[in-house]
């Protein structure tokens, strides 16, 4: 038997610029009810720059929630109605000012299931040409060249943390046998 909930109710108790969080009334499978506050967003568009050497243009920003500077693929929110593809396109330009001849999808995740509904979406970018950046005003990021290689060890040691980074390097070690 499939597990269930149905939701009975909804309440909107913040409205913010990146999401929304919402109050949900619950019934469980057992009859009783429940509440459940789930982050609303409107989805992420994310992307991995790899060159023909197989090097990686991973971006260094700082990151609040951490209190540190973390590396990461380049990636930004999909506004309503925008195509996650044309999103994610638009953030390799804007981070790291690299166009690219090819690009595959990688598919997309969730990567936190329990309070959040955000999904985002993953695609490689290859056959790159570098240009300059095109940051937001509230943006600060730099460009680290790093080979495919050390940024699988990166992960596997703890230097890198970033769920969406890791995703995309292990589909695209799937997906290109690297």
């Amino acid at each position: 038997m499939a597990h269930r909930e149905k939701t009975i109710s909804k309440e909107l108790v913040f409205d913010g610029r990146i999401f929304k969080v919402e109050r949900k009334t619950v019934e469980l499978e057992n009859g009783k009810t429940a509440f459940r506050e789930v982050v609303v967003h409107t989805g992420g568009a994310a992307i991995l720059p790899m060159d023909d050497n197989n090097d990686l243009y991973l971006i260094r920003q700082f990151r609040s929630p951490f209190e540190q500077e973390i590396l990461e693929i380049p990636r930004g929110k999909i506004e309503e109605g925008e195509d996650p593809f044309e999103a994610a396109k638009r953030e390799l330009k804007e981070e790291t000012g690299c166009t690219a001849k090819n690009y595959f999808d990688l598919g997309d995740f969730w990567p936190t299931v329990g309070y959040c509904g955000e999904k985002i979406y993953i695609y490689l970018a290859q056959g790159l040409t570098e240009g300059e950046q095109h940051l937001d005003r509230d943006e600060f990021v730099s460009v680290v060249r790093i080979p495919f290689s050390e940024a699988c060890r990166m992960v596997m040691d703890g230097r890198i943390k970033d769920g969406k980074t890791i995703v995309a390097l292990f589909k695209t070690k799937e997906l290109l046998g690297l």
